[in-house]
C-alpha cells in the first residue's frame, strides 16, 4: 500500500472507517464460508488497488480456520479486530459465557496481532458487559450503530475510557443503486463507519437467504464498493482504520 497520509486535527471532518465483519457465510442462516475462499481474495484485491485500509472484525473461528487470510490481511496494513470466537449473540449469553467468548477470541487473534478494537456479532452487545471489554484490554467498541436502538445502545460514547464508536448505516444500504446509496450516506454524520461482510462478495441472489442478505451480492456488490469508496475519496475522504480514528476523536 502507498505511504500513509499525515492525519491533523483539521482532517477529522474528511475521516472515515471501512470495517469488515469477518464471519461465516450470513450467518445464523448459514455455516459455509464461502465468503473467506472466494469473497476475501476479491474484498481484499479491491482495497488494495483503492489503497484503503481497513478494520476487520474477526472471529476468532475465522482465523483459526482461515489463518492465511488473516495474515495476509495485517500484512496488507488493515487492523485485525475482534468479532467474538463463534459468532454468538452476546445478549443471550450470561457474562461468564461473554468472558469466556471473548478470552477465547482474543487468544487466537493476539497470537496474529494486537487487537485493541471489537464489534459484536448482530452489532448486539449488552451494556452492563461493557466493562468485560476493558478487562479484556480492549479500548474500542463499535457493536453500536445508528440505525438501532434499545436497551443495548444508552446513547454513551465513553464509558469508563472505553471509546464507542457507532456503525453509520447497514451493510445492505452500500449495496444500493448509487442515488438512494448517496441519500443515505449524505444524511449520516461524521465520521463515516461502514461495514461489510465477505460473504457479500459472494452471489447469493438466487439463495433463500432474507432479501437484504441476498439483494444485489456477488460482482454486482463488489462494484458498488468500488464506485462508493473510489467516489468518496474524490470527495475527499481519508479512511483509516478505527484503531487510528479513535484518539483523534477523543482529542
Amino acid at each position: 500500500m502507498e505511504e500513509r497520509p499525515v492525519i491533523r486535527r483539521d482532517t477529522h471532518p474528511n475521516l472515515a472507517c471501512f470495517t469488515v465483519d469477518v464471519e461465516q457465510d450470513c450467518p445464523p442462516y448459514r455455516i459455509s464460508c464461502h465468503g473467506m475462499t472466494d469473497g476475501m481474495p476479491r474484498l481484499l484485491d479491491l482495497l488494495s488497488n483503492l489503497r484503503v485500509r481497513a478494520t476487520f472484525f474477526t472471529t476468532g473461528e475465522m482465523a483459526r480456520r482461515f489463518p492465511a487470510i488473516i495474515h495476509q490481511l495485517v500484512d496488507e496494513g488493515h487492523e485485525l479486530g475482534c468479532h467474538g470466537d463463534l459468532h454468538l449473540d452476546f445478549t443471550t449469553l450470561t457474562k461468564a459465557a461473554a468472558a469466556t467468548e471473548l478470552r477465547n477470541s482474543l487468544a487466537t487473534l493476539r497470537a496474529i496481532a494486537p487487537v485493541t478494537s471489537f464489534r459484536a456479532p448482530y452489532l448486539r452487545y449488552p451494556v452492563d458487559y461493557l466493562p468485560l471489554l476493558i478487562e479484556h484490554g480492549l479500548a474500542i467498541d463499535s457493536s453500536l450503530a445508528r440505525y438501532k436502538w434499545g436497551p443495548n445502545h444508552d446513547g454513551r460514547n465513553h464509558v469508563d475510557g472505553l471509546q464507542r464508536i457507532p456503525a453509520s448505516v447497514t451493510s445492505s444500504v452500500l449495496r444500493f443503486p448509487s442515488t438512494m446509496r448517496a441519500a443515505w450516506l449524505a444524511a449520516q454524520p461524521g465520521p463515516l463507519m461502514l461495514f461489510v461482510h465477505p460473504w457479500e462478495a459472494v452471489d447469493f441472489r438466487r439463495s433463500n437467504l432474507r432479501w437484504d442478505c441476498r439483494y444485489r451480492t456477488g460482482e454486482v456488490g463488489l462494484r458498488c464498493w468500488k464506485t462508493l469508496l473510489a467516489g468518496l475519496q474524490v470527495d475527499g475522504k481519508i479512511f483509516v482504520p478505527i484503531n487510528e480514528l479513535a484518539p483523534l476523536l477523543a482529542r
